[in-house]
């Protein structure tokens, strides 16, 4: 018989912030700056439901100043790893000298510093988020539902789910590339949730993507599964690896521009532009 929810809510609620604090330990070390820089803290989780939050248990176990502004996002599903770069575009963009430290867990778990203006002395950004936005897809209620029962958290999902997001998502691409001049999608790099391999296999047919567009993306799919939201920023830190390695010029693949997107519940789709950043300035 499977623990009760009550026995698996008091593990989770531990555990969570704690794999949140391992990842974010990593990004904290790599980005160069002291904890004490950090303004702001978004954390988004799609379990351990609790009071005071996970965001408040991550603060305490990195030691962050008590007065970091906080925000706590739960059940939001695979489109969040889209939500919360655009959340902490907003908030360094809006903030003067902020520095967000986002983190994600779904099955896996990740973490990111986000900031404006850059000190070029110590910090070195690998992407720009240049635009973010966020649509429900039209007639796609009930595509993707997530419900917390007793035996847990529940996942729903209409066999049509690959139609309907390849059908739609030219749409999302026209509007966020029209201002820069760019209708070539194989022009780009390319960073999409992998729900599963129908969708990454529809969204290639439909735009006439090559092969090697979503071999970053694959890649985190064959080695670590959905991991719901999570997975775009596994597959950021995929992509500039794998281009340093292979001599590109940029983070993206050797690319200017590139596209991050999110595809979860509602079916709600995050559309991130990204422009990469020189290898060499790194």
């Amino acid at each position: 018989m499977a623990p009760s929810l009550d026995a698996r809510q008091d593990i989770v609620v531990v555990e969570i912030p704690k794999l949140g604090k391992e990842a974010a330990v990593k990004a904290i070390k790599e980005w160069g700056q002291p904890k004490s820089k950090i303004t702001h803290l978004v954390f988004c989780t799609t379990s351990g439901v609790d009071m005071p939050g996970a965001d408040y248990q991550l603060t305490k176990l990195l030691g962050l100043r008590p007065s970091v502004n906080r925000l706590m996002m739960y059940q939001q599903g695979c489109f969040a790893g889209g939500t919360v770069l655009r959340l902490a575009k907003d908030l360094a963009e809006n903030n003067r000298g902020a520095r967000v430290l986002v983190a994600l867990f779904g099955d896996g778990a990740a973490a990111i510093i986000v900031g404006a203006d850059p000190d070029p002395a110590i910090e070195r950004p690998l992407f720009q988020i240049v635009s973010a936005s966020q649509t429900i897809l039209p007639d796609s209620e009930g595509a993707i539902d997530g419900h917390l029962r007793e035996v847990g958290l529940t996942f729903h999902l209409l066999k049509d789910v690959p139609g309907l997001i390849s059908k739609n998502i030219e749409k999302s691409l026209v509007e966020a590339f029209k201002p820069l001049g760019i209708a070539d999608w194989n022009s780009i790099f390319w960073i999409a949730h992998p729900g599963g391999p129908a969708i990454l296999d529809q969204v290639e047919a439909k735009l006439g993507l090559q092969k090697e567009k979503m071999q970053a993306t694959r890649r985190v799919l064959s080695e670590y599964g959905n991991m719901s939201s999570a997975c775009v920023l596994f597959i950021l830190d995929e992509m500039r690896n794998l281009s340093s390695a292979d001599g590109k010029a940029t983070t993206g693949e050797g690319l200017e521009w590139g596209v991050l997107f999110g595809f979860g519940p509602g079916l709600t789709v995050e559309t991130v532009v990204l422009h990469s950043v020189p290898i060499t300035a790194n």
